[in-house]
């Protein structure tokens, strides 16, 4: 984990790679209970059978959405800062889903600050978080981040 210990450390950081998390394990359930979460219940996630006799991967994948939603318990693992009165998801510029997430896999992300702004009472910070899969020749996600923290 990356220790930044400051809005004009982190400045200082933009355009470089800060952190790169440990491997985060996706699993059938945790994939199961997405679908529950979200109505999306498409075969190609959930069902192991069919998948292995049509599908191209010969097996259940993750849902684009799941692995979008790693993105908190990932830039947790991967970015410290000195608390403050508030942190919170301001939303995403971009993403992209360049290869499928094979369920069993394990994924870690690569970080990068991008942009640092001033705001009323904190600052924005647009993150670049490329989640890559063990062993895969591509990322499977690439987001633009964007989290707001209040002082």
């Amino acid at each position: 984990m990356r220790q930044i210990a400051s809005v004009e450390e982190l400045r200082s950081l933009v355009g470089q790679e800060v952190a790169v998390t440990e491997w985060f394990d996706v699993s059938q359930e945790r994939v199961n209970l997405f679908a529950e979460a979200t109505g999306d219940h498409q075969w190609i996630h959930l069902d192991v059978e069919r998948c292995k006799a049509e599908s191209p991967y010969r097996t259940t994948i993750a849902h684009g959405f799941l692995t979008l939603s790693l993105l908190p318990v990932l830039m947790q693992q991967a970015v410290s800062m000195p608390p403050s009165k508030l942190s919170v998801n301001y939303g995403l510029n971009k993403v992209r889903f360049p290869a499928p997430v094979p369920v069993g896999s394990r994924v870690r992300a690569r970080v990068v600050p991008l942009e640092v702004e001033d705001i009323p009472g904190g600052y924005q910070m647009t993150w670049k978080v490329t989640i890559e899969r063990e062993g895969g020749d591509k990322p499977v996600c690439i987001a633009e981040s964007i989290s707001r923290r209040y002082e």
